[in-house]
This record gives C-alpha cells, structure tokens and sequence, in this order.
C-alpha cells in the first residue's frame, strides 16, 4: 500500500467563472429561459375560393360500391368474402380511404353483379352529373363531356 492521498474527484467547471466575482447568482437563483420561438408561417388563403373542389375517383368509386352493396341489401362481410378480400379494406374502399387497383374494384363489382365497366360508368355518371347549381361538372372551355382513363 502507499500512502499516497485519497482518490479525489475533480470538479471541471462546464461554464466559465463570472468576470467579477460575487456578481453572478447561484445556479439554483438563476430565471429558466427558454428561447424565443420562430414565429409561425403564414398560411396562404385557397388561391381558388369560388372554384368548386373536384370530387376525388376513389370517393364517387366508394360511394357507387356502397350504394350498389345496400341496394342489393346485402352486408359488407357477404361482398368482401364473394370478392375475396378483407372486410375492413372493402370498408376503406367504400369510404374512400383507399384507392383500390383495379383487380380490387373488378373483384368487388363481380361480387356484386356487376363488371367492371359498368363500375366505372357508374362513377363516371357521378362525376358528370348536373350539379345542385343547374350547371355540368366539367372543365371551363372543355367541349369534352366524357371520362378517359389511361393505361
């Protein structure tokens, strides 16, 4: 053994000692800041307010799924199990949460009676169908009243 001193442990200041001794408080006595917060960006207003918002294909899809299921009186576990898919996706679909692939859509309109197309004309008659202002849902200056889908 030696007769060296006890282990002491050294105390390394993190900030440095105040210019003047006895002019700065206890850390205990010293006010939390926090610092200031970046002040919050300016949402822009909708740059079109007076243009009405175009529906989107996987609500008026939905929408067409769910009212083509009810009219047939049926149950949503009864056409989710006829087309082979989840219950809970087919729900999604109907409410337009989920946008579907087509082998989906085909899967839920065979189970219905339905194919595919007529499917799609459905939506398609919603999406082009008179509004409750008297007008037609189209493109301003489009003369095309139709729907096109690409591959």
């Amino acid at each position: 053994m030696s007769n060296e001193a006890p282990n002491q442990a050294r105390v390394i200041p993190l900030r440095p000692h105040p210019a003047r001794p006895g002019t700065a408080r206890p850390v205990s006595e010293r006010p939390v800041t926090t610092p200031p917060r970046p002040p919050r960006p300016v949402v822009p207003a909708d740059p079109a307010p007076s243009r009405a918002r175009e529906p989107l294909w996987r609500d008026l899809v939905g929408d067409v799924l769910r009212r083509e299921r009810l009219a047939q009186e049926r149950t949503l576990k009864d056409v989710a199990d006829a087309a082979r898919i989840s219950m809970p996706y087919l729900s999604e679909v109907e409410r337009g949460r989920k946008e579907a692939s087509s082998e989906v859509l085909a899967a839920a309109a065979h189970a219905l009676g339905l194919g595919l197309g007529d499917l799609l004309s459905l939506a398609q008659g919603e999406l082009t169908r008179p509004s409750a202002r008297g007008g037609r849902r189209t493109v301003p200056g489009s003369s095309y009243d139709g729907m096109c889908l690409a591959a």
